[in-house]
């Protein structure tokens, strides 16, 4: 008893620090009871505080599979699990028919995706670097605008001449490999799919998921055939700098004061976000303009003309970074339950299909590495940058660069990725939008 009474709150402690995702393990083993003995009574409420403790453990459940997987773990397993294990379990009546139930019922019925897509997509834009963003952009602006437009025509053409059609291959092969990602890429583009053409939003996601998937693997692999190919000429790599006398320490913020920001700033920051969504859903009521470009314009246009002050751009990366790390996968497990059919998602992994995402993400990175050498910046290095047009979001970014060896290339790729991923997105549902 002693002995018990010594070791207790250590013990306990060190035991609460071992997470599955972001839950503590004894926590998550009472949470699974808890649903487990709601789903043996036949009611799983759909109210709020029961379905946060469904996602949240079944959703960092299907993620922890997917960190665990060797190889896998590499290539954005995390979110490949979470998604794909419970459309699988679904398709297969694997999971019990009233949690599914209730799970499709409140995704359906809450939308809490749209507050997601607003979080990631406003918070992540107020939360770059001014200078960074500007110059950053200026910068990359050649090579990923000509990387782009060469993926575009091979991809469309290689997936053309297979036999997928020009708009099939180009709306949901070639467009989602360069959107960004998940939650910033794939998401936001099957929601403007969805509004445009009137379609079911989650059928759409689970045809623009697998480029988006597939499409990062191929940019792990030729960064990494980069990185080696760079050890053998050194007069082509600036081992981390896309030109000579560039710095690898950029400003973080326009002033060099320290900024104090606490929970208020934090509150602020959520009510601007809000504020961006109202104004994206306003223009597509009033103008149909697609509501996700409208949010994107207005963030980009706030952030540009210095309209947010400094304290309420680190309160919106804390947005940002809480969505993305807590609500990611268990708004993905979410999807793959109510909004993911199993059957389409496999088959948009047709040999055909993953033709045509190698040749649009080998002439992207190809094009990129010519132009960035005919501009006078380091091919390589622009090149490993470019490769994370095709990235999975943020976490592909990391997973490219860390293959490559440089990660002080990633607030370059943060440009690449989501400023290109964005105009990406916009361009397209502008141009579905204008056409129909």
């Amino acid at each position: 008893m002693s002995l018990l009474k010594k070791h207790w709150p250590q013990t306990w402690w060190k035991l609460m620090e071992t997470r599955i995702g972001i839950v503590p393990l004894p926590v998550h083993v009472l949470l699974l009871a808890v649903i487990a003995y709601l789903v043996h009574t036949g009611n799983v409420p759909t109210e709020l505080n029961t379905m946060i403790a469904v996602l949240v453990v079944l959703g960092f459940t299907c993620s922890e599979i997917g960190h665990r997987i060797p190889v896998l773990n590499q290539i954005g397993g995390a979110a490949i699990a979470a998604t794909f294990i419970p459309s699988f379990m679904t398709y297969y009546h694997w999971i019990p028919p009233v949690l599914a139930h209730s799970v499709t019922v409140f995704t359906k019925s809450s939308n809490f995706l749209f507050l997601f897509i607003a979080a990631v997509i406003v918070g992540s834009i107020l939360s770059m670097d001014r200078h960074v963003l500007i110059r950053g952009f200026l910068k990359l602006f050649v090579p990923m605008a000509a990387g782009s437009v060469a993926a575009i025509a091979v991809g469309t053409a290689v997936g053309t001449a297979l036999g997928l059609g020009a708009r099939h291959t180009l709306l949901m092969i070639v467009i989602p490999v360069m959107a960004g990602g998940v939650g910033e890429g794939a998401i936001p583009l099957s929601i403007g799919y969805g509004q445009i053409w009137h379609q079911p939003q989650g059928a759409l996601f689970a045809q623009v998921l697998p480029p988006v998937m597939f499409g990062s693997l191929m940019a792990i692999l030729i960064a990494g055939v980069l990185n080696f190919y760079g050890h053998r000429r050194p007069d082509l790599t600036g081992e981390g700098r896309l030109q000579e006398g560039e710095s690898e320490e950029m400003a973080t913020h326009d002033e060099d004061q320290p900024l104090h920001v606490d929970v208020t700033h934090i509150a602020a920051a959520g009510t601007f976000i809000i504020a961006m969504y109202l104004l994206g859903v306003l223009c597509f009521r009033l103008f149909d303009f697609p509501a996700p470009v409208a949010m994107l314009l207005f963030a980009v246009a706030a952030q540009l003309g210095r309209v947010v002050p400094p304290q309420l751009q680190l309160g919106a990366n804390a947005v940002y970074q809480f969505f993305r790390r807590a609500v990611t996968y268990p708004l993905l497990f979410a999807i793959g339950v109510a909004m993911t059919p199993w059957d389409k998602l496999m088959a948009a992994f047709a040999p055909a299909n993953l033709l045509t995402i190698v040749a649009t993400v080998a002439t992207l990175i190809g094009t990129g590495y010519w132009v960035g050498r005919w501009v006078k910046l380091y091919p390589i290095d622009t090149a490993i940058v470019i490769a994370c047009r095709a990235g999975q979001g943020g976490t592909g970014d990391v997973a490219i660069l860390t293959a490559a060896n440089r990660m002080q290339l990633m607030p370059f790729a943060q440009i690449a990725t989501r400023i290109g991923g964005a105009i990406t997105i916009t361009l397209t549902l502008l141009a579905l939008a204008t056409l129909r």
